[in-house]
């Protein structure tokens, strides 16, 4: 085994690699950039190596600093954990230049398997089923040959990124100049494939392991459709939909597609499979690296697939053949990701002022944070993954929604709350699943609404700060109880903004500590987590400002007749179209803020004139921060 492994990543996945490295008794190298100082993965691992500033070129993806922080600290191998460097053959390349061991498939495997177009073509000679389409330069014509629906994807790609479905044929040659603008954004490759759109597909991987000895298994399949643009959100194993025959040969395709590229360490072949016919499954694509939704193979197999790569890459054999394999109960994972479901799913950041991450009883949190971390805009917005195991589906589902129902990150708003409720919706819990199930049943699942409770728990911790601590005489006029001198006690009241402003006077009882408010309101009780102007309960958050509505109205008054255009979320701004002066039509593009990988262009509300410009390109800014004015022309008035 080795004695030195240096993790060449970040956040929840360093801090899973590092679990691993400990308990085989191997000493663990951290990297991480200026923003990433006091990180968790930074603070748990055995030796730490500052590699630059805080944008990933200059730190992460940099591997001449990331070389030279394994020679610096005696490192023997690399682990690339997933993202960043993880699938780019020349970063396995350079570590196999300078004398270490890169974790994971050869760069001959990972440059073949990242190139779609090749992958499709190597894994249909091993006789894999694939799904019909096309390539470049015939693209156009492939497309139209197959009939609409069909789905446009770089060959670079991953992550569902770039990916664009195509219904009407009529705007074809539109889509596919705004794919490849995509995919050479994204990828520096505008290179394109077209596929068949198999509509309401499933989305169902197999993860295989295999080592130098010529030996490859596969550890049955998960089940990833549950999905938000793209991205998975949820991941179970095993499927509900496959039957011992299926899963057998969908699993025995997976080791074809494998062996057909030399393939070395744990990987995953990805296959679409049409919800009414399992038999006919086709293949997408093989992530060459390990998942984010590796755990839940993990619960149901009992092996450690971080522990595995590692045997695997020091060059001993698998210690056990296909039979071997055995999948037991049911695992099912949720991604804990910076975003605010009530802003349309838009990034978020903050610091994390208070942390509950759940564990034991079934239950196991991969994160990489802890309280005082700083989530910025630069970096992946997936904080952590809870995962929840049991004997049967329902009971791993139940667990898994009462652990969300316990995870908290106040100061950070994420998508717990809404990952707890789509974990209980009817056909989650039916199993009846597709990829396009969740921006189907979003609606039902985010609410804007904010309950009465809230406001009466914030309301609460103001009316405790107001009151005179120690002893001694107080004046009646200091204490909040609403007492007057021949009057009617009347309770204060208190202007509040979550979203919009209210004005609200407490009419129940309450206990409000440090940490929590429990609040009592028409006989039901209500509790909440509580750090600063943050309350929170059953995964979600609410963030209750103090409103003054004196300051609102002076704002409204120095802005009369024009419009402000704020920060949808906290970010960077890379784009700046318009300067002070400036006439503007109705929607024209005027800005473009970027956090976490999201572009979010701010357009003109109205035609005008852009009276205030208050950023340029590379400021950082905050959630709601005024970027711009626009005084609305006579006729837009």
């Amino acid at each position: 085994m080795f004695d030195t492994v240096l993790v060449a990543n970040r956040g929840e996945i360093a801090v899973r690699v590092i679990r691993t490295l400990r308990s085989l008794g191997v000493r663990s190298v951290a990297v991480f950039s200026d923003a990433d100082a006091d990180a968790r993965h930074v603070r748990e691992a055995d030796t730490a190596v500052r590699i630059g500033p805080a944008p990933a070129a200059e730190s992460y993806l940099s591997v001449e600093r990331l070389l030279e922080a394994a020679a610096r600290t005696g490192a023997q191998a690399v682990h690339p954990g997933y993202g960043f460097l993880a699938e780019n053959a020349a970063f396995a390349r350079a570590c196999e230049e300078a004398g270490l061991v890169f974790i994971g498939p050869s760069a001959e495997a990972i440059a073949l398997m990242g190139d779609k177009i090749r992958a499709k073509e190597t894994v249909q000679a091993a006789g894999v089923p694939v799904v019909p389409g096309g390539r470049d330069p015939e693209l156009a014509d492939a497309a139209r040959a197959l009939g609409a629906p069909v789905l446009l994807k770089p060959s670079a790609g991953g992550g569902g990124k770039g990916m664009r479905l195509v219904r009407d044929l009529s705007v074809l040659d539109e889509e596919i100049a705004a794919a490849r603008r995509e995919a050479r954004a994204s990828f520096g490759d505008d290179t394109l494939l077209v596929e068949r759109w198999i509509d309401r597909p499933r989305h169902i991987e197999i993860q295989v392991l295999a080592d130098g000895h010529g030996h490859v298994v596969h550890l049955g399949e998960r089940e990833c459709s549950l999905q938000r643009r793209h991205q998975k959100i949820v991941e179970e194993a095993p499927s509900v939909l496959l039957d011992e025959a299926t899963r057998a040969a969908m699993g025995e395709a997976a080791v074809q597609a494998a062996r057909s590229c030399g393939y070395r360490g744990a990987g995953t072949v990805e296959f679409i499979v049409p919800g009414n016919d399992p038999s006919s499954y086709y293949f997408m694509e093989m992530n060459t690296r390990l998942q984010v939704e590796h755990p839940v193979t993990e619960l149901v197999t009992g092996l450690d697939l971080v522990e595995w790569q590692l045997r695997v890459a020091v060059g001993e054999p698998l210690g056990f053949a296909q039979e071997d394999v055995r999948l037991t109960g049911h695992a099912v994972e949720a991604r804990i990701c910076a975003e605010d479901p009530a802003r349309g799913f838009l990034p978020s950041g903050g610091t994390v002022l208070l942390l509950n991450e759940p564990q034991g009883d079934g239950v196991r949190t991969d994160s990489g944070l802890s309280e005082g971390t700083e989530v910025g805009s630069l970096y992946d917005p997936m904080l952590s993954k809870v995962i929840a195991y049991g004997p049967d589906r329902e009971t791993a589902l139940r667990r898994l929604r009462a652990a969300l129902a316990e995870t908290v990150t106040l100061g950070v708003p994420t998508n717990a709350g809404f990952l707890r409720r789509l974990l209980g919706h009817p056909a989650v819990v039916a199993g009846e699943l597709d990829t396009g199930l969740v921006e189907r049943v979003v609606d039902e699942l985010v609410t804007t609404r904010v309950p009465e409770e809230v406001y009466e728990a914030a309301a609460a911790v103001r009316l405790q700060a107001l009151k005179p601590r120690g002893t001694g005489w107080t004046d009646p006029f200091s204490v909040p109880d609403g007492w007057r001198l021949g009057g009617t006690p009347k309770p204060p009241a208190f202007p509040l903004r979550v979203q919009d402003p209210v004005t609200y006077t407490p009419r129940g009882t309450a206990e409000v500590t440090d940490t929590a408010v429990t609040v009592t309101l028409d006989g039901v009780r209500h509790g909440f987590h509580r750090a600063g102007d943050w309350l929170g309960r059953d995964g979600d958050a609410w963030q209750v400002r103090d409103h003054d509505p004196v300051a609102d109205s002076l704002s409204q008054a120095a802005h009369a007749g024009a419009d402000s255009l704020t920060a949808p979320m906290p970010g960077t701004v890379t784009v700046v179209k318009v300067a002070v002066g400036d006439e503007v039509v109705a929607g024209q593009s005027l800005l473009v803020v970027e956090a976490m990988k999201m572009e979010h262009v701010i357009s003109a509300p109205h035609a005008g004139t852009v009276a205030e410009l208050d950023v340029t390109p590379g400021t950082t800014v905050a959630m709601d921060q005024v970027l711009a004015v626009i005084a609305p022309t006579e006729e837009a008035r």
